[in-house]
């Protein structure tokens, strides 16, 4: 492949959710910053679906546009890693992926931060414990669904499992609904910080009490969780440092030597304002 100075990534998703959501912006961050110091950019496409990503992967590697690509939110039969290694681009996986231990990645761990967090809520008091999901098709939504639901039985709770979108209208819209249950949850862990923030301003609409009555759990960190009043609970993810370290796989397979493995930074619990002892949930 002749020298582009280009690294493609596509996201597969409603280009309006990049707009609130931070994490795909610190990642690319952590990317660029990485590739800057071999004089490469980040070639970035957003598309509405898998089909078009994979369509997109074919034109780059028929132009010769990229010197690799970055694969993310990896779903259940996937059909992008055998598309890329039959058409010789070579790429890096990133997040949920048990696939070929020779292909290069960036693994990350979902299950042990959900137990993580569940333990939290457990040694507060929270038998009454909801998920509000992202896509139910990726492998990591699945993985941490599969690791709550374990953790919960073996404590003798059967959790209440929702699936949203990522955007602050499904946090809200599903927020509401499991606050009109008739054995409503006393916590609610969010898949992302946009939902989780929305679920927050949608408990304060139906007049829930937060940390009070209701604790609050988001997944990943930024600003937004911190100015929120109260400010979010959140499993905190140092996604500069993972946009780095896929940057230094990518680096290492466009040279051509072996790629080291690694994993994504681990999830810390991050205790602020909404998560509190079980109350006074009805």
């Amino acid at each position: 492949m002749g020298r582009s100075e280009a690294v493609g990534l596509v996201l597969a998703r409603p280009a309006r959710l990049l707009g609130v959501e931070p994490f795909f912006m610190e990642f690319i961050a952590g990317i660029e910053e990485k590739l800057a110091e071999r004089s490469l950019s980040v070639l970035l496409h957003v598309v509405a679906t898998q089909d078009e990503e994979i369509a997109t992967h074919r034109r780059w590697a028929e132009r010769d546009l990229v010197e690799a690509v970055i694969v993310v939110n990896l779903t259940v039969a996937d059909r992008r890693p055998d598309v890329l290694a039959a058409l010789g681009l070579p790429a890096v996986m990133v997040g949920a992926w048990d696939g070929d231990p020779d292909v290069p990645a960036v693994v990350t761990d979902n299950t042990g931060p959900v137990r993580e967090a569940l333990g939290r809520l457990l040694e507060l008091g929270h038998r009454r414990v909801a998920r509000v999901t992202g896509p139910g098709a990726l492998v990591h939504t699945r993985a941490r669904t599969a690791a709550l639901v374990d953790g919960c039985r073996a404590a003798g709770i059967e959790p209440v499992i929702v699936e949203g979108d990522y955007s602050a209208e499904s946090g809200a819209e599903l927020t509401e609904k499991l606050l009109r249950r008739a054995e409503r949850p006393t916590a609610i862990l969010y898949d992302n910080d946009v939902m989780a923030i929305a679920g927050l301003g949608a408990a304060k609409a139906a007049g829930v009490r937060v940390p009070e009555e209701l604790s609050l759990v988001a997944w990943d960190d930024s600003t937004m969780c911190r100015l929120a009043s109260p400010a979010l609970t959140t499993m905190s993810v140092d996604v500069h440092q993972f946009g780095v370290s896929v940057a230094e796989s990518v680096v290492e397979l466009i040279d051509g030597g072996p790629v080291t493995p690694r994993w994504s930074p681990a999830p810390r619990f991050e205790a602020r304002g909404t998560t509190a002892p079980a109350g006074g949930a009805a």
